[in-house]
């Protein structure tokens, strides 16, 4: 990550980053130090640090969106209310922005729509059974380009799992560009972005907060 994407007012997140990591890392000395006990299970305990780990990577990931996307929309706030409330209602959604790479040559392209971006608007073009739902929506600066567009799909299997549509264009795209793509599941809802071939999963919540 380079200076101009880690830009942005992260004194606060930082402090709460660190913080969670000390307690993860005094919680893991604890469970070293009974590790020589031939009667101490530690299953549990190792259960408990993987699950701590987990909510750190949503939180920093939540975080870095921030900082990646901040240099290059002023409608942060409007993207994160849009994927707060297609993951409430588990609408899939895929939602391409575009950084520095220029997109045009790599996407098919779809409908031009030329708005400025509004959550309502976002969020009605992913309304299941619209014309243009399972399309992605590409956006440049502060404006819907277009929406319905079709990503080049990543042939990459994620954490050895098969992956749906929506997220093996969100990282195909990724692996080519430097766009940044939000992804929202429609099976359970989870929001997550692409960046560089990988998928980091966020809580839109933290992102608003």
């Amino acid at each position: 990550m380079n200076q101009r994407q880690a830009d942005c007012d992260s004194s606060s997140m930082r402090q709460k980053l660190k913080g969670d990591l000390h307690r993860v890392a005094e919680r893991m000395n604890i469970t070293l130090s009974r590790f020589d006990n031939d009667h101490a299970c530690l299953l549990g305990q190792f259960a408990e640090i993987r699950a701590e780990i987990k909510q750190i990577e949503v939180l920093a990931s939540s975080f870095y969106l921030d900082c990646y996307l901040s240099p290059f929309t002023e409608k942060f706030a409007e993207l994160s209310a849009s994927v707060q409330h297609l993951s409430d209602r588990r609408y899939g959604a895929l939602i391409v922005i575009e950084r520095e790479t220029p997109l045009d040559s790599i996407i098919h392209s779809g409908v031009a729509v030329d708005a400025r971006i509004t959550h309502a608007l976002l969020e009605s073009i992913f309304i299941p059974g619209a014309p243009l739902h399972d399309g992605a929506v590409l956006i440049r600066g502060n404006q819907i380009v277009s929406a319905g567009n079709v990503l080049p799909l990543s042939q990459v299997e994620v954490h050895e799992r098969k992956m749906g549509t929506r997220h093996r264009a969100a990282i195909g795209l990724s692996e080519l560009t430097d766009a940044v793509v939000l992804v929202v599941s429609e099976e359970t809802g989870q929001a997550s972005f692409a960046i560089g071939g990988d998928l980091h999963p966020i809580n839109v919540i933290e992102v608003l907060s």
